[in-house]
């Protein structure tokens, strides 16, 4: 009589526990939001010819400046597609891990190294997207930036919003993605692997492109490096001069 009354609380027990959360389905998989940060579309064109010279992480087309140790997605868009639902993958020179698959994630001290090495130590970060359509605006549903490890929501634009393009061609962006943060805390530690994903709707035109802009970080008010910090002190020394006469007249 006791196993049964012991198997009969163990049966009620995992009938009763509650199914595993997701909040969002990415890929097939579960995702659950725990404290994730909300992103900010802004009508913002970033700087730069995006092919050029910054590293794409999500693109419809081939890189020609990509460093061969920043992998990205190339979903190689030739203009027929009209829902574009792809996620991040780390393969140098560009993969297609296929429509909503999760591709190779990044190491998080990867990005983390690289965003120092841009100068940007805060590790927070924007992603630019640069649009092309025929005049008939795309849709922006949703971008995401995943914990691989954790199966947890960072960063989340969750807002269908129209995308006119500002600068129509491909290499001119057109707006900004901010809000990102990889900063080692509660929701991403050591050895954590990270992901990106964006999805498209009403897609019209040549390939869209997602890449990532490292905080500006603010120089020294006059010059930069020690040149400015040795005009800094002769203006300091002038200034301290300049007292100290008006002082004694």
């Amino acid at each position: 009589m006791r196993r049964i009354i012991l198997f009969a609380v163990a049966v009620a027990a995992i009938v009763g526990a509650p199914a595993a959360r997701a909040d969002v389905v990415l890929g097939g998989l579960n995702w659950t939001f725990s404290g994730a940060d909300n992103l900010s579309l802004q009508a913002v064109v970033p700087s730069g010819n995006q092919p050029q010279n910054i590293q794409c992480v999500i693109c419809g087309d081939n890189q020609p400046q990509q460093s061969p140790t920043f992998g990205y997605t190339n979903f190689q868009n030739q203009g027929n597609a009209n829902t574009l639902t792809y996620f991040s993958t780390n393969v140098s020179g560009g993969g297609n891990p296929g429509f909503d698959t999760l591709g190779i994630p990044y190491d998080g001290s990867f990005l983390r190294s690289f965003l120092i090495a841009s100068g940007d130590p805060s590790l927070t970060f924007s992603i630019g997207i640069d649009v092309n359509d025929n005049n008939t605006a795309q849709t922006l549903n949703s971008f995401f930036l995943l914990n691989v490890t954790t199966h947890t929501v960072l960063s989340a634009f969750t807002t269908p919003t129209a995308l006119p393009n500002v600068n129509n061609g491909t290499g001119f962006p057109d707006f900004t993605l901010t809000g990102f943060n990889i900063n080692v805390g509660s929701d991403i530690h050591a050895g954590d692997q990270l992901a990106f994903f964006a999805r498209i709707t009403n897609a019209s035109d040549g390939p869209d492109s997602f890449f990532l802009i490292p905080a500006a970080v603010p120089g020294p008010i006059v010059g930069a490096g020690l040149p400015g910090l040795i005009v800094a002190c002769f203006a300091m020394i002038g200034l301290a001069w300049r007292r100290r006469r008006a002082a004694t007249v």
